[in-house]
């Protein structure tokens, strides 16, 4: 169905390929998108040539045929364009991290619940990987019992040189727990089943790049429910020999089992994406999750035309951002950063 029409207003981070994308392959007609940077908008154009670049965003935000407008712009400037696409009547997926700040995050939750419009964050690293969706479904299955705890991690791989002046600045992308751990954070609610949970201790540091003092190069904290605990790191420590951007990895422990997901890369030799190794009463097995569909584009679109909140609760999406921002805060204090 092509009933959805959407458009995008900030492109600066490439996760916006798979954000269009995801609508795309759902059904969703890309129909306009505003970049003020005119090199990031003809690579983007020529992806999408279906899509007319606007000059200005009010093209977008006044145009009643368009339904959700996609943000992936500077971290520090996304919520400013959400709540304008929330008091113009559109549904809103955007970028990791939604929002930097807390006052941000206040201000986008009053909006949201004066307008009663959706408010979406695209997790890609559980909503566009085929073997978190998978452990999803397996967990859903009782495959590993009751889940008790698990250990996320986010490692990046820096590129120094192919990284713009914001990414280094840490007003504007935010912090490390709050930009990339905020994947982590979703995935543990996610997981737990839970729709809020406790920050118990959080650090943050600058170990190797004391050209860029406003990046965070590495950053840790650990969470917990009633029921689960839970240790998350993220880095841009990516060597340069691994032959992709990072080693993301998941483990979940279970009353009855575990599950490992190697997300981009098996460095102990399986070929691709998408692995997940499962152990339980039956043993030890390799899951190949490279044909998992992938239902948060079709679960949004669907939520877009009946109101519904079936792609990711709204609490839960928001309490994600919650704990990241929460973090971040609490691994800043007494450091450079908090100044």
């Amino acid at each position: 169905m092509t009933d959805i029409k959407f458009a995008a207003i900030g492109i600066n981070h490439p996760h916006i390929y798979g954000q269009v994308d995801c609508l795309k392959e759902a059904g969703g007609q890309f129909v306009a998108f505003h970049a003020v940077e005119d090199d990031l908008a003809a690579e983007f154009a020529a992806k999408y040539p279906e899509a007319k670049r606007v000059a200005d965003p009010r093209a977008i935000l006044e145009d009643a045929a368009v339904s959700v407008v996609l943000t992936s712009a500077i971290p520090a400037d996304r919520a400013a364009i959400s709540i304008a696409a929330m008091q113009h009547g559109k549904d809103v997926l955007t970028d990791k991290p939604g929002m930097t700040t807390f006052a941000q995050l206040d201000e986008i939750k009053r909006v949201q619940k004066e307008t009663g419009r959706i408010y979406g964050v695209l997790y890609s690293e559980h909503f566009e990987v085929r073997a978190t969706v998978e452990a999803g479904n397996l967990i859903g299955q009782g495959a590993i019992g009751k889940v008790i705890n698990t250990v996320g991690l986010g490692p990046h791989s820096l590129r120094l040189n192919n990284r713009p002046d914001w990414f280094f600045e840490r007003s504007r992308y935010g912090g490390i727990l709050c930009d990339i751990a905020s994947h982590q954070f979703e995935q543990f609610l996610f997981f737990s089943n839970a729709m809020d949970a406790e920050v118990v201790s959080a650090t943050v540091a600058n170990r190797a790049h004391p050209e860029k003092p406003g990046l965070q190069d590495v950053g840790d904290a650990h969470v917990r429910t009633a029921d689960t605990s839970g240790y998350i790191r993220v880095d841009w420590f990516t060597p340069k020999g691994l032959p992709t951007w990072g080693d993301g990895r998941l483990t979940i422990l279970g009353t009855e089992g575990y599950i490992e997901l190697r997300k981009y890369i098996d460095i102990a030799g399986k070929p691709g994406t998408d692995h997940l190794f499962l152990v339980n009463h039956e043993g030890p097995r390799h899951i190949d999750c490279s044909q998992v569909e992938r239902p948060f584009g079709r679960q949004f679109l669907d939520d877009v035309r009946n109101r519904t909140e079936t792609a990711m609760p709204q609490e839960r999406c928001f309490n994600a951002m919650k704990l990241a921002l929460t973090a971040q805060q609490l691994a800043e204090r007494g450091t450079e950063w908090a100044r």
